[in-house]
C-alpha cells in the first residue's frame, strides 16, 4: 500500500532532483487520458507544494486543452536505478503561454529553450509514494538533442507557426491556446 502524503517530503525532492525523466496524466471530462514522458531540463520544485514544468513544443498540446476544461494533472516518477519507488504528485495548474506576461519569470528558472511553449505552475495537494518493485533498471546515457535542433532549424517564427498548424487542438478536438 502507498503513504500519502500532503505535500512533497525533503527525501522526495532530492529523489526527484535525481530523475532524469518523469511522466505527466491529465484528462479532460471526456476523451482519452493523456500520459507522456518528459525530460530534458524541464521540471523545479519550487517549494513542498509547487513544482514548475516547462512544456516544450510537441506534436500535441493535449495537457493544455485537458485543464482548460478539467484542471487535474498529475506528475509521476519511477526509479529505474537503486531505489525501488514510483512517486506521484496530484494537484492543479495555471499555464503560462511565451506571450504572458508571467512567462519571463516563469521560463526564467530553466535554460534558454527556443522550443519552449508553456510553463505549467502546479499546485500540489497530495503526494503518493509507493513501492517500484515491478520497474525494471535502465541506464541514462543523456538527453537527445533532437528537439534544440528542430527548434534551432525552424527558427523562433517557424515554432510559432508549428505552433498554429498543429497544436491548436487536442487529439480529441479540444482547443488550445493556439486556437484563440
Amino acid at each position: 500500500m502507498g503513504k500519502q502524503f500532503d505535500a512533497l517530503q525533503d527525501d522526495h525532492i532530492r529523489f526527484i532532483d535525481e530523475q532524469h525523466m518523469f511522466f505527466t496524466g491529465s484528462a479532460a471530462p471526456t476523451g482519452r487520458v493523456n500520459i507522456s514522458p518528459k525530460g530534458m531540463d524541464s521540471l523545479r520544485v519550487l517549494s513542498p507544494n509547487r513544482i514548475l514544468w516547462r512544456n516544450l513544443t510537441g506534436s500535441g498540446n493535449e495537457t493544455d486543452g485537458h485543464l482548460r476544461l478539467a484542471n487535474r494533472i498529475t506528475l509521476m516518477w519511477c526509479s529505474f536505478t537503486t531505489r525501488p519507488i514510483i512517486l506521484r504528485a496530484f494537484g492543479t495548474a495555471t499555464v503560462s503561454h511565451v506571450d504572458d506576461a508571467a512567462w519571463g519569470d516563469l521560463d526564467g528558472h530553466f535554460p534558454p529553450a527556443l522550443g519552449a511553449r508553456q510553463v505549467f505552475d502546479v499546485s500540489v495537494d497530495l503526494v503518493q509514494s509507493s513501492c517500484g518493485y515491478g520497474v525494471p533498471f535502465f541506464s541514462f546515457e543523456g538527453d537527445r538533442p533532437v528537439m534544440d535542433q528542430w527548434a534551432a532549424d525552424k527558427g523562433a517564427d517557424g515554432v510559432r507557426q508549428y505552433w498554429t498548424d498543429r497544436n491548436q487542438t487536442t487529439i480529441d478536438g479540444f482547443p488550445t491556446e493556439f486556437s484563440e
